[in-house]
């Protein structure tokens, strides 16, 4: 491919993110991740005017070659994460488990924000098919929450028709890691049979981060999402998936 088609190819692909970074924002994804699209298209400019004005040759032979290889490597992995990811898209658990764990998401001034009501909607059409199984809601209250994420799913759920005394608060959680850790203390012990109930891009990591507690019998639930914001998603879910494994957390 010549210099000017792989400059051509750098700015489709930088104006693609930067229309992407905006469509998010515009919508409102809940977190600030979408920056990282902007991001993106800001180093695809700069890596076009490179190639356009032979700055690219200028840089030493073994950095470029250094940086094809990482960008080959990277790519090669994220396709590996996301196939793991997609595998787990259409989850639906199995009847008649002893708890479910619903792993939270941002709560806002009016109610759960649509990721976590697409969670939390599972979780109800499970437990009212599953009379016998417990809820835990995990999450605990961000900065920018009126309350915390477990508490407004109680509440959430009980206004749905689920008997509170089948719902158990887990309130202290920052993140999916601490979700599935804390859960797993409140619950007690491992040789149960447990559901994670999150969105569909997110089963994965949930299973993993299960497995890595202890839990012997663990399956996903997987609930929707929102179609404008899957990409982004995906993204993000590769990059916490790195995360968790550099960190430990899936061992």
């Amino acid at each position: 491919m010549g210099k000017r088609m792989m400059s051509l190819v750098c700015i489709v692909a930088a104006v693609f993110c930067f229309a992407y970074c905006a469509v998010v924002f515009m919508i409102r994804s809940g977190s600030r991740f979408y920056l990282v699209w902007a991001a993106g298209g800001i180093f695809l400019v700069l890596l076009a005017c490179m190639l356009h004005f032979g700055l690219w040759e200028r840089v030493p032979l073994i950095l470029r070659r250094i940086f094809c290889v990482l960008v080959a490597v990277g790519a090669v992995l994220f396709v590996i994460v996301e196939g793991c990811i997609i595998s787990h898209y259409r989850d639906q658990g199995e009847e008649n488990l002893d708890y479910i764990i619903v792993l939270g998401a941002q709560m806002k001034e009016k109610g759960p924000s649509a990721v976590l009501q697409f969670r939390l909607d599972a979780a109800y059409e499970y437990l009212s098919r599953n009379a016998d199984t417990v809820c835990i809601v995990s999450g605990g209250q961000g900065r920018n929450e009126p309350c915390s994420e477990a508490e407004g799913m109680y509440a959430y759920l009980t206004k749905k028709g689920i008997a509170p005394e089948r719902i158990l608060r887990e309130d202290q959680s920052t993140d999916t890691s601490e979700n599935i850790a804390y859960s797993a203390k409140l619950i007690g012990r491992t040789d149960i049979s447990v559901g994670i109930v999150t969105n569909n891009f997110h089963v994965f990591r949930g299973l993993q981060l299960a497995k890595a507690a202890g839990f012997e019998n663990v399956c996903g639930i997987a609930a929707r999402s929102n179609v404008y914001f899957q990409l982004n998603n995906m993204v993000r879910e590769f990059f916490g998936i790195m995360k968790d494994f550099a960190f430990g957390n899936f061992s």
